[in-house]
């Protein structure tokens, strides 16, 4: 299987998680800034439109890089106490389950995600390389 097909599937599975994580943290009120929410949106439409649009080119796998850093940085800011995570109020709520599912998921598929853009980027700037230049005879 080509790596820009498991790259693309992983980073829409991470656009998807993030989205659904998002609308988590909506409904339990721990993200009560609408403002935010429009940036949230923003992000995710760049980040889609880099997977679905840019997806082999330079631009696409850097947002998709980048993209994926947001998506561990999200599992990040809840695993510590920032986060709200170990505060007790989502654990005990009945959505819990779904909540940190979606929050795990995330992570390993935009670790998975990082991985495979920065091997792509990799692979981008050495088959790039400036070539020798033809000897006359």
């Amino acid at each position: 299987m080509k790596r820009t097909i498991v790259l693309t599937s992983m980073s829409l599975l991470s656009i998807l998680l993030l989205s659904l994580h998002l609308t988590d943290d909506i409904v339990y009120g721990t993200d009560k800034s609408a403002a935010l929410n429009v940036i949230a949106a923003a992000v995710l439409v760049i980040w889609l439109y880099g997977t679905l649009v840019l997806g082999e080119r330079r631009s696409g796998y850097a947002i998709m890089l980048l993209g994926s850093l947001l998506g561990m940085g999200v599992f990040t800011i809840h695993v510590s106490r920032a986060g709200g995570l170990s505060a007790g109020t989502i654990a005990e709520s009945s959505g819990a389950f779904f909540f940190v599912w979606t929050l795990l998921a995330l992570a390993v598929t935009s670790i998975c995600s990082a991985i495979l853009a920065a091997h792509g980027l990799w692979n981008l700037r050495r088959s790039k390389s400036p070539r020798a230049a033809p000897t006359s005879s």
